[in-house]
């Protein structure tokens, strides 16, 4: 089939290449920012008097930024590794089962999605206080976990839900325990729904301020956003340091975020259909 190149479609191109270059230019601005000296007089859409590399080098050792990617990455993986298991887990039965027990439980996670996190962050301090958790990185894996399963479990809920049954009962017939069953054949069929529930998961965990800013206070662990903020002070700005750091920070997130984009977009497509 031979499709003609019309005048809507130039129009279409132009209109993509437009919001292309208007997505692109803040990455622009941040990586040419990040790459000149501190009193460089050019504008920020010039290209730097003299390119640097220093800055990167200033951000990871002075900043601590390797501390706090670390400490990112150890809470964004255990909590997101521990959200796929536990809400794929819980969403099956939610899905297969068509009685009143089942939807009253699906519904009550929802209520999770519409409260606001801001009612129970002093309970939940005071519990993490009592715990003994303050100051340490399993605080805020406990903390991003119960945030987060409602929408986790919404969305593998979603997908299963348009899933037919036909593989898990084939797989009953052969002998396999209802485990065996979701472990096999279920949780592979998942795989679409799972990548968006971790890239989605992973950017909220890796995002977040206000919650290590309080949990983490007065301690030496940080993570990322907490430690790119300590660069701006009320005398002095090291912007500088805070594009570096930035670059620096967001490379993980895109990095995950280019391996799982099939994946991501597949499960954009088919996750919320239920």
């Amino acid at each position: 089939m031979h499709l003609r190149y019309t005048w809507r479609t130039g129009i279409l191109e132009i209109v993509m290449i437009a919001v292309a270059v208007l997505f692109f230019v803040p990455v622009y601005v941040l990586i040419n920012l990040s790459l000149r000296q501190p009193n460089d007089p050019a504008g920020p859409l010039q290209l730097p008097t003299t390119f640097t590399l220093q800055n990167y080098a200033n951000a990871w050792v002075e900043g601590n930024l390797g501390n706090a990617l670390v400490n990112s990455t150890v809470i964004s993986v255990v909590s997101v590794a521990v959200l796929v298991i536990c809400a794929s887990l819980a969403a099956y039965p939610l899905a297969r089962v068509g009685r009143r027990w089942s939807k009253a439980a699906y519904f009550t996670f929802l209520v999770g999605l519409l409260l606001p996190f801001q009612l129970a962050l002093i309970p939940l301090y005071t519990t993490m206080r009592d715990l003994g958790l303050l100051g340490t990185v399993w605080s805020l894996v406990l903390y991003y976990i119960g945030l987060l399963m409602p929408f986790s479990i919404f969305l593998y809920t979603g997908f299963l839900r348009a899933l037919p049954a036909e593989y898990e009962e084939a797989a009953a017939i052969d002998g396999a325990s209802p485990f065996g069953v979701f472990w096999r054949v279920v949780f592979q069929l998942l795989r679409p729904i799972t990548g968006t529930v971790v890239i989605l998961d992973v950017i909220a965990v890796w995002n977040d301020f206000l919650t290590p800013l309080l949990y983490l206070s007065g301690s030496g662990q940080q993570t990322v956003p907490v430690t790119l903020y300590s660069f701006v002070g009320q005398y002095v700005s090291q912007w500088n340091l805070v594009f570096a750091g930035l670059v620096i920070s967001i490379a993980p997130i895109l990095i995950v975020y280019f391996l799982l984009q099939r994946t991501v977009i597949k499960g954009f497509a088919s996750g919320l259909k239920g």
